[in-house]
């Protein structure tokens, strides 16, 4: 048997095995997450939990190009370990004004311990990494890393080849290739598919990498490279570059000439980029005196989160949530990002170069985008083009004659969120007043007003079973709120569920956008309900279910969601969601309770997992063995929505006052 660290001759060739497993993307609980602050680098990084680089996504935000890049380390005595298998796994921001993160793995016998620290070049379409190896005793280590591309969002159909050094991988369907190099240059190479002839397969048969393919037709491609360290003096420290273009010559080029200066000269550009953006902010409010670095990292996750070519265009989260084991590829389409919209529910999906995905929902055409006129007005803007509100086609909005269809998951319906659109209506009016066209402004004012005079009728029960006072349903299917018509709530909820028994805090737009006064009997009364239904209390703090018999969550058993689940099974359950603090801590503060909101400033904040990402969900009362209520789940981490929340709230607090509520729609309606 030759030793791993000894000159073998290579089996060569092409790698067997083809097509591979499909091995799916990764958990959504990301601790890190990163890109340069230019535009001329289209690259966004994340860091895994348990160990190395998740998915990595190129050319635009919502398109990831690659699964996965983890460490693998072998003893040359016949074993080979993942070292996030066998090493306890910290991250951490490597700099406080920075997107850099680290990652210190050590090995649970004390035998080894690896530090890995993460950047992207801001030149560049690169992603560089720095390793540091360093081994206890006098035996010798040899460590791998694992590449597993995905290329243009596609995991079953990347052909990868050695050349030279490097190991360069092209998806010809979606013209995107990478190229993975090192310096020192990796000593051995091998491209092969997962499952069958991988890296990975490979090394936990005998600690070896005996394979070493040249190269490997489309498929589920996975590349190893032998990076030289060993943990002995003089091989203690490597940088591993992965760069990505339209073709493999140009990701090759990119990675070299990201390779060529040190490592420190990359990451300080890098870390500058960031530094001046957030120089360029206001400095964190004293709201969070406790949390100030929470509130750097939250404003740059928002900025991370938005494409690059699209200003404007965000994703909700950098992963792959809905993309589980016994689910086919689904790449997609090309060409299409997402948009939040003021409705947290609802994500638009826009083709880009102004050309409409279909399906997709441009502003104004129908009742629920006039909520997107909300910012328009709040700094009062005037110019032309807003004030008739058009799409860029051209057209008026409007408004129907009937109840508003908001249109909030899995149900056509009647829903508490109509205060969005009602305040939308009102500014819209504003700004047709302030533009010249009267008769639209008195067409809004008049829809606004009948929506606001009834939206408690068609969305507040006074039959229903869980107060003998008025409370808001989170949606009627039919207008009638004392009916008791039934639906399904979906992601494997009970089916047929009479409405009066489904709430949820929707309702608080109301108040937050100035549609009703915090003190409307009907809201108050509703908050004991939403207390009583959807709240727990952790070591964290106090938190809140999405809605009534919510299925959006993890397994009973901690096992990550899936979806197309048949109703009525009960396998899955929505946990705490953070960001509804955020909007409790508004409401607090619209009823004058300023000590109130800062407490759920606070509690959001207690929610930030490793990398002070801040997650989707947090677990509640009924959390698997070995968990903590309170923490984060498996879900989408980080949640762009609940850093804005954050951000929101802290500002907030700091003025005293709910700083987004339009003063034309309070005075409208809750004056006083």
């Amino acid at each position: 048997m030759t030793p791993a660290g000894a000159t073998a001759a290579p089996a060569g060739g092409a790698a067997p095995g083809a097509p591979g497993v499909d091995e799916q993307y990764l958990p959504a609980d990301k601790v890190g997450l990163g890109t340069s602050t230019t535009t001329g680098s289209t690259v966004w990084f994340t860091v895994q939990k348990s160990g190395g680089l998740g998915e990595i996504f190129y050319p635009t935000i919502d398109s990831p190009s690659a699964r996965a890049l983890t460490f693998v380390v072998a003893d040359r005595q016949g074993h080979a370990e993942r070292a996030g298998d066998v090493a306890d796994v910290r991250a951490s921001l490597a700099d406080e004004r920075s997107l850099s993160f680290r990652q210190e793995f050590t090995e649970r016998r004390g035998r080894w311990r690896l530090t890995a620290e993460y950047v992207s070049d801001p030149q560049r379409s690169t992603v560089l990494v720095d390793v540091k190896f360093a081994a206890s005793g006098w035996r010798p280590y040899d460590v791998y890393a694992l590449y597993d591309p995905a290329l243009g969002n596609s995991r079953g159909n990347d052909a990868g080849r050695t050349n030279g050094t490097a190991l360069l991988a092209t998806d010809a369907a979606t013209g995107v290739s990478s190229a993975f190099v090192g310096s020192p240059s990796f000593t051995a190479t091998s491209s092969g598919f997962a499952g069958t002839s991988d890296g990975w397969t490979d090394l936990k048969a005998d600690g070896r990498l005996d394979g070493r393919y040249t190269s490997a037709v489309a498929g589920s491609l996975v590349q190893t490279a032998r990076t030289g360290l060993t943990g002995r003096p003089g091989h203690e420290h490597a940088t591993l570059a992965l760069g990505f273009g339209p073709d493999a010559g140009a990701a090759l080029a990119s990675a070299r000439a990201t390779l060529r200066p040190r490592f420190d000269a990359v990451a300080g550009a890098y870390a500058r980029g960031w530094r001046r953006y957030l120089d360029r902010l206001a400095p964190p409010p004293s709201s969070v005196d406790g949390s100030r670095q929470l509130y750097r990292v939250a404003a740059m996750v928002l900025a991370a989160a938005e494409d690059k070519a699209h200003r404007g265009a965000y994703v909700a989260a950098p992963a792959a949530p809905g993309v589980r084991p016994r689910r086919p590829v689904r790449p997609v389409p090309p060409g299409v990002v997402t948009r939040p919209v003021p409705d947290r529910h609802r994500v638009d999906r826009i083709r880009r170069h102004g050309r409409r995905e279909p399906g997709a929902r441009l502003p104004v055409h129908r009742p629920a985008e006039a909520g997107r006129l909300v910012p328009a007005e709040l700094p009062r803007r005037r110019h032309a083009g807003v004030g008739r509100p058009a799409t860029r086609r051209g057209g008026t909005y409007a408004p129907p004659r009937h109840a508003p269809d908001t249109r909030p998951p899995h149900c056509p319906v009647v829903h508490p969120r109509t205060g969005s659109q009602i305040a939308g209506l009102v500014c819209a009016a504003y700004l047709a007043r302030a533009n010249g066209d009267e008769a639209s402004s008195a067409r809004y004012l008049a829809t606004a007003d009948d929506w606001q005079s009834n939206v408690k009728g068609w969305t507040v029960t006074t039959n229903g079973p869980y107060s003998s006072g008025p409370y808001f349903l989170r949606l009627t299917k039919d207008g009638n709120p004392n009916a008791g018509t039934t639906y399904d709530i979906g992601d494997s909820g009970p089916s047929n569920v009479d409405q009066r028994t489904v709430v949820d805090p929707s309702f608080l737009d109301l108040v937050r956008l100035g549609v009703l006064p915090a003190s409307d009997p009907a809201v108050v009364n509703t908050l004991g309900v939403i207390d009583a239904k959807l709240g727990y209390r952790t070591r964290n703090g106090f938190f809140w279910h999405r809605a009534s018999f919510d299925g959006y969550g993890e397994k009973a058993n901690g096992d990550p969601w899936d979806f197309g689940l048949p109703d009525d099974s009960l396998i899955t359950r929505g946990r705490g969601w953070p960001l509804l603090n955020g909007e409790r801590g508004e409401y607090r503060l619209a009823a004058g309770d300023t000590r109130g909101a800062r407490a759920e400033l606070a509690t959001l904040a207690r929610a930030a997992g490793p990398g002070l990402m801040l997650p989707e969900q947090v677990w509640d009362l009924q959390a698997p063995p070995g968990v903590v209520p309170g923490t984060p789940t498996t879900s989408a981490t980080p949640l762009t929505w609940s850093h804005a929340q954050f951000l929101r709230l802290a500002r907030n607090v700091a003025a005293g006052r709910v700083l987004e509520q339009p003063d034309i729609v309070a005075q409208r309606y809750a004056p006083g």
